[in-house]
């Protein structure tokens, strides 16, 4: 049913509960697993940052995760991008399009109906622009 699927991360915790569902869809229909990380920056008087202080650590700890998944067997690869701030949920489904992706795997980090709105959500967004569906896993769902 799956030939490839998108695991959409940031390196958040919410993140991190959607891989087990990433990985076991992509293992259990022998799918390509495209792991999509995109570094959002603001710019301001000194240039361009990451919205995120520890974006390197981010990186490098992603990295490790797709490592890890290639010695487990999967075909895996990595496509990372920087964007402006507000962007990343256009990038990730123009990669899901580009590689024809089945699915995107995404977390959620549940914020509620006024805080999703003033901080924005990648997730929500991303379900309505994607062309392909896109599997949501919320922070408060276990996997045991």
């Amino acid at each position: 049913m799956f030939k490839t699927i998108i695991w959409a991360t940031d390196g958040s915790r919410a993140a991190q509960l959607a891989l087990p569902y990433a990985k076991g869809l992509a293992k259990a229909t022998r799918a390509r697993l495209i792991v999509v990380h995109v570094d959002e920056f603001s710019v301001g008087k000194s240039g361009g940052y990451s919205v995120y202080v520890d974006e390197s650590e981010a990186q490098a700890a992603i990295r490790k995760q797709v490592e890890g998944l290639r010695r487990e067997g999967l075909e895996v690869s990595l496509q990372t991008s920087r964007e402006l701030m507000g962007g990343a949920a256009h990038v990730i489904a123009d990669i899901a399009k580009q590689e024809q992706a089945d699915l995107i795997v995404a977390g959620t980090r549940g914020h509620g109906p006024v805080a999703g709105l003033l901080l924005g959500s990648v997730t929500h967004r991303l379900v309505q622009i994607a062309q392909c569906p896109v599997l949501v896993v919320p922070t408060n769902h276990s996997t045991a």
